[in-house]
């Protein structure tokens, strides 16, 4: 039986709109895929998530890795909010399952400094009952120590959760041990699963 719910936070209870923002700003699509690419698929990013490297020294870092992109990731990193799409019914079907009984979780990875800025002015923190977030613990997914820590720390029993997470490999590292997966494809599908709860 199910009792406790897992969320990731990004793309899950928030939306992302990164493109669209450096579109925005009115920088070409073609760098803007280059860009994105190297910022997300380089190992520095995963660093960030685990708390190891501070943004200040992630922008730095990148600057160095495209100078001639200097002032595009600057901005890209300016403003931050600018990148979220709020996910108001989501929020409210997590709070519907909460006052029905189950116990809502977030096991996200993510920089303390963007967690704070994207989650500031939401109710997600409000909403959970507990939280490992990969900056915390220096542990990201889909490794088994975080998914682990979260079990341990909040006393759960793995085959009474459910995680709901964007990527594949996350879902596939929490059903590792045990935690039922949904893959969240977008915000009409994660509310169609909500509501079968």
């Amino acid at each position: 039986m199910i009792k406790n719910l897992i969320f990731d936070v990004g793309n899950v209870l928030l939306g992302y709109q990164w493109f669209k923002m450096v579109l925005d700003y009115g920088m070409p699509e073609e760098d803007a895929q280059f860009m994105g690419k190297s910022i997300f698929e380089d190992e520095k990013w995963l660093e960030f998530d685990a708390g190891n490297i501070s943004m200040e020294d992630l922008i730095e870092y990148y600057v160095q890795k495209m100078p001639d992109m200097e002032m595009w990731v600057r901005k890209f990193f300016s403003e931050p909010k600018k990148m979220l799409i709020l996910r108001p019914d989501v929020w409210d079907e997590v709070a519907r399952l909460k006052a029905a009984g189950y116990k809502i979780y977030l096991l996200s990875n993510y920089s303390e400094e963007l967690f704070t800025i994207h989650t500031e002015g939401t109710p997600i923190l409000e909403l959970a009952d507990g939280k490992v977030v990969s900056y915390m613990i220096h542990e990201i997914k889909p490794y088994p120590s975080i998914y682990q820590y979260l079990l341990d720390t909040y006393k759960l029993d793995a085959s009474e959760c459910i995680f709901f997470d964007d990527r594949e490999e996350n879902v596939k590292g929490g059903e590792a041990l045990g935690i039922a997966g949904v893959i969240v494809e977008s915000e009409e599908q994660l509310l169609g699963e909500l509501r079968k709860l």
